[in-house]
């Protein structure tokens, strides 16, 4: 749950895990003190090395710096096989928010700082989880049958905090069709600069409840974050049916970002529940 969640510290939670010292099973002091600093991904710093979706900084590299990518409960996966289960529907309580986006260099974003009482939140099986941010990839990280859709949003939620902390991600699968009225707001309003900092836009609020698909039933298991630092602290929560969005606002993203998925990491022998 492309994000975590790529995340300003205000508005993103997760405790970094440090990079450790190439060629060296020893861990940096410097990058250790640096990874008290929350973030939902390793920024482009020296605490937090560059990496990319190609290339020598792509993903069969992340694991270099960031270990927890080598792990085994790993994420996205390709769904082919999954088991019927008795599971909680997921309570959506998303409202109009104030509209914060931000070109992070590796995905649109979108952030909701923290509200308090009125901030948008799910509950699971009695458990409530903050919406943090949404962002997007193109196309799906997820794969149903060694099938992509094309793009998909990640809303991530958090509960918790520190060594406590859990993520609920949940994947919307994005399918060329109609035109999707919040994207295309938020297409207008995507910063023409990278930065790591939200853009607040004045006067324009937006309600993440747009992006749903009225078909709510999904499948879960448990994962990572699918990029740097790939900490295994989600549970996912992806749809079974799509929100639709139209070709021409996928062209629009590519522009932006096209192929920014990391690829499907092997299920190692856990198991995928879906709702009846």
């Amino acid at each position: 749950m492309n994000r975590i969640l790529p995340c300003s510290a205000v508005f993103l939670l997760l405790l970094l895990v440090a990079a450790p010292i190439k060629n060296s099973g020893l861990q940096s002091t410097q990058t250790a003190a640096a990874s008290s600093t929350p973030t939902l991904e390793g920024h482009d710093s020296p605490e937090h090395p560059k990496w990319s979706y190609s290339g020598a900084l792509g993903p069969q590299h992340w694991a270099e710096d960031y270990p927890d990518c080598g792990r085994k409960d790993q994420s996205p996966i390709d769904i082919r096989t999954s088991q019927n289960a008795k599971l909680p529907e997921i309570e959506f309580h998303y409202q109009s928010s104030p509209l914060f986006i931000e070109n992070n260099g590796h995905t649109i974003q979108v952030d909701f700082p923290d509200s308090g009482a009125s901030a948008n939140t799910v509950t699971i099986g009695g458990e409530e989880y903050k919406l943090t941010q949404f962002h997007f990839h193109q196309p799906s990280e997820e794969k149903l049958q060694r099938r992509s859709q094309d793009m998909v949003v990640h809303l991530v939620h958090v509960r918790g905090e520190g060594v406590y902390m859990r993520l609920a991600v949940v994947a919307v699968l994005l399918k060329a069709g109609a035109a999707n009225s919040l994207i295309e707001t938020l297409w207008q309003h995507i910063p023409k600069e990278v930065s790591h900092e939200p853009e607040k836009i004045p006067n324009v609020n937006i309600n993440p409840d747009e992006l749903l698909p009225k078909n709510q039933g999904y499948y879960t298991y448990l994962g990572s974050l699918t990029t740097p630092p790939c900490t295994e602290i989600v549970t996912w929560y992806v749809l079974k049916s799509p929100t639709q969005l139209s070709a021409e606002q996928v062209e629009t993203f590519k522009k932006y970002y096209s192929k920014n998925v990391r690829p499907v990491q092997p299920l190692d022998g856990r198991t995928i529940r879906k709702t009846q």
